[in-house]
């Protein structure tokens, strides 16, 4: 599928709540929308944001990748969201107040992050 075709198909979804997951390493943070069944709308990641290497980790890769998420989610007509964080990177809490300050709703932030247990 070309380039132009993917962003019509993205064009062209049209929805009012979906859900962010966010999976912050060390590393990096990759953002995935999908919508409330858990069907991937889109993702970005700190790599997508322009960041390579070490860089991809930081807070302000994660906010910039963020901010372009919120723009597609805007184009989608998308006013709600349900937050699912998992992993103790430092591009978690970014993400979660660039999502609050950008105007849409966030319904609910859950913490999905495996803990060892004996």
């Amino acid at each position: 599928m070309s380039p132009q075709a993917q962003a019509r198909k993205k064009k062209n979804i049209r929805l009012e709540r979906a859900r962010v997951h966010i999976h912050s390493t060390f590393n990096n943070t990759i953002l995935t929308l999908t919508d409330l069944e858990g069907n991937t709308l889109t993702w970005q990641s700190g790599g997508t944001a322009g960041f390579s290497g070490s860089r991809k980790g930081t807070p302000y890769a994660a906010q910039l990748a963020c901010q372009a998420l919120v723009r597609e989610m805007k184009d989608m007509g998308i006013r709600t969201v349900v937050v699912t964080v998992d992993g103790s990177g430092p591009g978690r809490q970014p993400v979660i107040q660039t999502l609050r300050a950008s105007g849409i709703q966030v319904e609910e932030v859950k913490n999905v992050t495996p803990t060892p247990h004996s």
